[in-house]
């Protein structure tokens, strides 16, 4: 269980939450994830299952009393202090975690449940290509802020507005390219795959991270693998989310 330290708000439509009480979190990557399991309307903290089989045992009574969860990734770690910060894309009350987080202060209580990663450059990759939409800035910014000095970076982010980009600190050589929806939902955009379709990239071995929307995932790697020749061994995706769909949805 973790309990809610501070709250800030980097951009809009961005809630940064500090999660404290996490001393045994052991980290898993720079794009690090964990369930967070939110407590039900009128409860103090949520009550959920734990222990390696709490998917089937989360599953197994349909009329369980039981908090409802949402997969995020780590914006940073700081285990000296246990503390992990993870942020919040608000889109009104109709989901769990936007509506939590619009709302959560010092002292509320979540569950957490992880970590998992799978960012894992080869050392052979000459330059990285990282791309995503808004719900993946978290562990992109995690990556680019760790590149050691000399190591190439193309970047390409979609977001919904100008306000919505944020500066990254890094000693690495990155050119970031900032997407704006600018009213199109988010989910509904082809910007950026239309993007990096006619990008013009660098030469040499790259290694791919991208992630976000399922459809928009599933439509970056099918352009890398096969307009632009990428091995898929270099490629890490992900698709965090669906439009229209929850993670408990086949």
């Amino acid at each position: 269980m973790a309990q809610v330290t501070r709250t800030t708000r980097p951009t809009p439509q961005t809630v940064r939450v500090t999660l404290g009480g996490l001393e045994g979190f052991g980290g898993a990557g720079l794009d690090h994830w964990v369930k967070l399991f939110f407590p039900l309307p009128g409860e103090h903290r949520p009550v959920y299952p734990t222990g390696d089989d709490w998917w089937r045992r989360w599953g197994a009574d349909p009329d369980a009393v039981r908090a409802v969860f949402r997969t995020y990734t780590v914006r940073r770690h700081r285990p000296e202090a246990g503390e992990i910060d993870i942020d919040f894309v608000l889109h009104g009350d109709t989901a769990p975690g936007s509506r939590w987080a619009a709302r959560a202060k010092p002292g509320d209580q979540v569950g957490v449940w992880g970590p998992g990663a799978m960012y894992d450059p080869s050392p052979a990759a000459d330059w990285r290509l990282i791309a995503g939409d808004e719900t993946a800035l978290p562990a992109m910014a995690a990556i680019i802020e760790t590149l050691p000095a000399g190591a190439r970076a193309r970047v390409f982010v979609e977001v919904a507005d100008a306000a919505e980009e944020q500066r990254f600190a890094t000693d690495g050589d990155v050119r970031v390219e900032w997407l704006h929806r600018d009213g199109v939902p988010a989910g509904r955009s082809a910007l950026l795959v239309d993007r990096l379709r006619a990008a013009d990239l660098p030469d040499g071995r790259p290694y791919a991270w991208i992630a976000g929307e399922a459809a928009m995932v599933k439509a970056l790697r099918r352009h890398l693998v096969n307009d632009r020749g990428i091995d898929r061994a270099d490629i890490c995706f992900s698709g965090y989310w669906r439009l229209g769909k929850t993670e408990y949805d086949e």
